[in-house]
């Protein structure tokens, strides 16, 4: 099946200067630990100097093993949660693509371990980074954001069309969120990548920031999806090999405070019953609450699995709730091996916009812009 048409405009969740996902309500309520509320309104960038290009993870609620191209509310969610506040630091690109649905993933996990059909899914999003490249990016630097399938996909991405090659000179930085990037023992490319290492600083580009999240209370199984080095083909263990944890609270190593945009309303068969972001159950008319000190993360590698270990630091007077969404649940069960994975972007967007904003500068005084 041929690859979709991005020269047709419909086939874009997020374009710039179009009133779209990308542009949606991002308000937030600052909850502090007193319970004060704070509103914080959200203006993006006049004239940004960088794009993002955006993949958005499985959300499609379409039958079948793939979705189709049209927009339904849950791509329109998910780049508000996920993406849209990052049009504060670029301009944004999302393209729509023919994913494996949501039906498609819970047929896996009924059955086990299969190696997911993505080509056609891939197929699409090559075609929207060709289309982007030769239509719109003039030269630009460019910062990849990709969560779980989305993730995956700009891993091959970027192996396949980037990496190594001249157009890497234009990355800024990718974030490839809740999905396994490997990189051997004591080194920081020769795994997954050749030549794109990871971040350890804010100001570093042409670099990777990545991560799968868990709770500190309850780190990965030892066999499981998330957290091991394994090959995505034959899912065979890689040795002397483990996937890549750049904490975004902290770059350079140790734990950090996260900077979280939650989604205020927390809904669906993973969300926890009778959930309040206040022990006052104080109404909340913001799409987006933030929580500041709340929650800190920082990297452990415990020698069969490297993860974000989530903290969740409210004290006893803390007015705020005691603990966080973001579990993935089936049939009313907790997914141990899926970690914190429905929160790996909004636990730390703060953190990540600060992040792309310094890249952004010192890409531009790299480059003269």
């Amino acid at each position: 099946m041929a690859p979709a048409d991005y020269s047709i405009d419909a086939n874009w969740l997020c374009r710039p200067e179009r009133h779209d996902a990308c542009a949606s309500d991002q308000t937030t309520t600052i909850i502090a630990a007193d319970g004060a509320f704070t509103r914080e309104a959200f203006t993006p960038a006049a004239n940004p100097a960088i794009d993002c290009f955006y993949v958005y993870p499985t959300v499609s609620l379409d039958p079948g093993e793939n979705s189709d191209l049209l927009p339904g509310r849950e791509e329109l969610y998910v780049a508000q949660v996920q993406f849209a506040r990052f049009a504060a630091q670029c301009r944004t690109f999302a393209p729509m693509y023919r994913q494996n649905t949501l039906a498609s993933l819970r047929a896996r996990i009924a059955g086990g371990f299969s190696p997911p059909n993505r080509q056609l899914a891939y197929n699409d999003v090559l075609a929207a980074w060709r289309s982007y490249l030769a239509h719109d990016n003039h030269g630009r630097g460019v910062v990849l954001v990709g969560h779980s399938q989305g993730a995956a996909l700009l891993i091959r991405l970027m192996q396949e069309e980037i990496d190594g090659k001249p157009v890497q000179a234009q990355l800024v930085s990718a974030l490839i969120l809740g999905a396994n990037v490997v990189v051997p023992d004591n080194a920081d490319v020769g795994g997954s990548f050749q030549h794109i290492p990871a971040c350890h600083a804010p100001t570093q580009t042409g670099c990777v920031i990545s991560y799968v999240s868990f709770r500190d209370t309850a780190p990965p199984p030892p066999i499981g999806l998330f957290a091991h080095a394994y090959d995505p083909q034959t899912f065979a263990p890689i040795a002397h090999a483990h996937v890549l944890c750049t904490n975004p609270a902290n770059l350079a190593g140790g734990s950090g405070p996260l900077h979280s945009y939650f989604f205020t309303l927390v809904t669906g068969p993973s969300a926890p019953p009778d959930f309040s972001w206040t022990t006052t159950q104080q109404p909340i008319d913001t799409p987006f609450v933030s929580t500041p000190g709340l929650v800190s993360a920082q990297c452990v590698n415990d020698g069969t699995s490297s993860y974000l270990a989530l903290h969740v630091s409210a004290g006893a007077n803390d007015v705020r709730t005691h603990d966080i969404p973001g579990d993935v649940r089936a049939n009313g069960r907790i997914l141990p091996d899926w970690g914190m994975h429905l929160i790996d972007v909004p636990e730390a967007m703060g953190n990540l916009i600060d992040i792309v904003g310094q890249q952004s500068a010192a890409y531009a005084a790299q480059h003269h812009r």
